[in-house]
């Protein structure tokens, strides 16, 4: 047997046997993604049915290390403490679409709200232009007054690894992360929530501009598993045809 006849079976086979897995892995992955679809779903029936519910207490500071923040996002929640407008921190955004009036590049601006049962969460008031940031994070009045403000509970954004080092001296951040934010506030203000609070709109034209909550879930699963199971398709098509090709090769 020559060299070059054996070589012909075996790659027959290792074109067989890649195919096969290709198809079995683009199988696959489609069906995880009917899976995340079905995750997907809930969450966002969850979120619907949760978003319109009654404000709950806010967690309590003894609860935050094991809380799961999913099963909370988007809760409508109670605080009663007062705000720390003297330790307000700013977070550029750019807001498109805004419910209010403002809109365009400006801030978030996150002030820390010291709860009377203990610890800091983090406040998002809402939204100002650029040119308010500094007059957001100067003004100190009114700190110390308990009042009971109601929101809505949002995890903390996740920074990436393009995300720049905050701007301490202007106390500017680039995302709404507590344990970013915890590090340019007093250390006293501990323990630091691991999420923050999103307020509604106030009075037309109130700056900061509340209410601007983003309320959606990119849900792509499903046509994301009918590319993979086309792409499992196309490669058991594929091997069939090239094994009939072969087939009829062999009988000239």
């Amino acid at each position: 047997m020559t060299k070059s006849s054996r070589l012909g079976p075996l790659m027959t086979g290792g074109f067989v046997v890649l195919m096969l897995a290709l198809a079995v892995v683009c199988a696959f992955l489609g069906t995880w993604q009917m899976h995340r679809l079905a995750e997907k779903e809930a969450l966002i029936a969850a979120v619907d049915s949760r978003i319109d519910a009654a404000p709950i207490a806010v967690p309590e500071a003894g609860t935050w290390p094991t809380l799961d923040l999913e099963q909370v996002n988007f809760q409508p929640v109670t605080l009663t403490g007062a705000f720390r407008y003297n330790q307000t921190v700013t977070v550029f955004t750019s807001l498109a679409n805004a419910r209010g009036k403002a809109s365009g590049p400006g801030y978030w601006v996150m002030t820390p709200f010291v709860l009377q049962t203990g610890g800091t969460v983090f406040v998002n008031r809402g939204f100002v232009p650029e040119t308010m940031q500094e007059a957001a994070v100067t003004d100190g009045e009114g700190d110390g007054t308990i009042v009971t403000i109601t929101g809505l509970l949002r995890p903390g954004e996740a920074a990436g690894f393009m995300t720049p080092a905050a701007d301490t001296s202007n106390r500017v951040e680039w995302v709404r992360d507590p344990n970013r934010l915890a590090a340019m506030v007093d250390p006293a203000l501990a323990p630091i929530a691991p999420f923050y609070v999103d307020m509604p709109a106030g009075a037309p034209g109130e700056l900061p501009q509340g209410g601007e909550t983003v309320i959606e879930f990119p849900n792509n699963h499903l046509g994301y598993a009918y590319t993979w199971y086309g792409f499992a398709i196309v490669a058991v098509v594929m091997l069939g045809f090239w094994l009939w090709r072969q087939r009829k090769a062999a009988k000239t």
